[in-house]
């Protein structure tokens, strides 16, 4: 459920990245969610409409339209699946640990950096819900864990926000939510060669991008767990997964690191977690559409802040103390490259070929 409320305003503003509506991207996280929850190789890992995919996926749907991302994102599914099935998963072990690290890294001040729009704006009121909803989240767990803090936090600021009538920022007014239960749609074009060549640089784009991500989120899930998931598996069921959303929101998605780390931060490790976090969106965007348009976005920001905390890997910060070994400058690297051009690939690519570099030198 922590995971649910802190896809909503992400998966909200990448809908706008891309140009489908918040309710296509909702309604395509939840079917990315019910798909990998059955036949997924990674059990905890939450996974939805994702900004890494967006990102690569919106010239084609700002030039061309959504039939077009909606063909797109079928046939990027259908890559990933036949990468699934090829066993190119086989790749990542040439992607070093520090190069995951630097990934993981970059993708934390990602997330903070995207909640300084809403704490810029916020007025002296909407700071002091922030703060007031960290220090729920980090506080209470010393005397209460039988209910998520960060559950209790959207509670008590929403309750006090809507009894005081304190005039901030609300989910509602980040978009239009879904009232009605998404539906199948088939793209309206020609499936002929110019229809292919207008769309096989992008599908290639978001299948690479969504496997990478997804397979990285599945190597730090692993670690944080100390299990193993199955990557071949999760490709493959990744792929099925976005055929069906390119049928029913038209846009694709992977593996979301922040939400899974949350997810796991709260004991959700096993499908069950996967499916909830899939079905309660659909579930509040259906039955509590008037309740969930009035939690504070400050609500959203604390618990974003501290999954950025969360995901962010404060151990390799030791590395500082030896700047001149390859390790150090290997996270550096992939984690600026990903911050500058928020490209999530380039970053890994640049860690791979440097890690390489450094390896060859050695």
């Amino acid at each position: 459920m922590v995971s649910t409320f802190a896809l909503i305003p992400e998966v909200i503003a990448f809908s706008y990245i891309s140009g489908v509506s918040p309710a296509s991207a909702l309604f395509a996280t939840f079917a990315i969610a019910v798909v990998l929850a059955f036949i997924g190789g990674r059990p905890g890992m939450i996974s939805g409409a994702a900004g890494s995919v967006a990102l690569v996926a919106a010239p084609l749907a700002h030039q061309h339209g959504l039939d077009y991302l909606a063909y797109a994102t079928l046939l990027a599914g259908f890559f990933q699946l036949l990468f699934g099935c090829l066993g190119g998963e086989r790749l990542m072990r040439f992607i070093s640990q520090d190069s995951v690290t630097g990934f993981a890294n970059g993708l934390a001040i990602l997330i903070f950096a995207a909640q300084m729009h809403h704490i810029l704006k916020a007025s002296m009121m909407g700071w002091g819900l922030i703060g007031a909803g960290l220090a729920i989240i980090y506080l209470l767990p010393r005397f209460f864990t039988s209910v998520p803090s960060p559950l209790v936090c959207i509670f008590l600021l929403t309750l006090g926000a809507s009894l005081s009538g304190l005039a901030v920022p609300t989910i509602a007014d980040l978009g239009d939510l879904p009232t009605t239960l998404p539906h199948f749609s088939f793209p309206s074009l020609p499936w002929d060669l110019q229809t292919l060549g207008i769309i096989l640089p992008a599908s290639l784009a978001m299948a690479a991008v969504g496997v990478l991500e997804s397979l990285l989120t599945l190597e730090i899930t692993d670690e944080k767990t100390h299990s193993l998931g199955h990557q071949g598996q999760e490709a493959r069921a990744l792929g099925v997964a976005n055929m069906l959303s390119g049928l029913v929101g038209g846009i694709g998605g992977c593996g979301m690191i922040g939400q899974t780390v949350g997810n796991l931060r709260y004991g959700g490790k096993g499908r069950l977690s996967i499916l909830v976090s899939g079905a309660f969106l659909l579930f509040l965007m259906l039955s509590l559409h008037h309740w969930v348009a009035q939690v504070p976005v400050a609500a959203l920001v604390a618990i974003m802040v501290m999954v950025s905390i969360s995901t962010f890997s404060w151990e390799s910060l030791q590395k500082i103390k030896k700047p001149l070994s390859a390790s150090f400058w290997v996270v550096l690297v992939t984690s600026t490259v990903v911050v500058l051009t928020q490209n999530l690939a380039l970053g890994v690519l640049a860690g791979v070929v440097l890690s390489r570099v450094c390896q060859k030198v050695a």
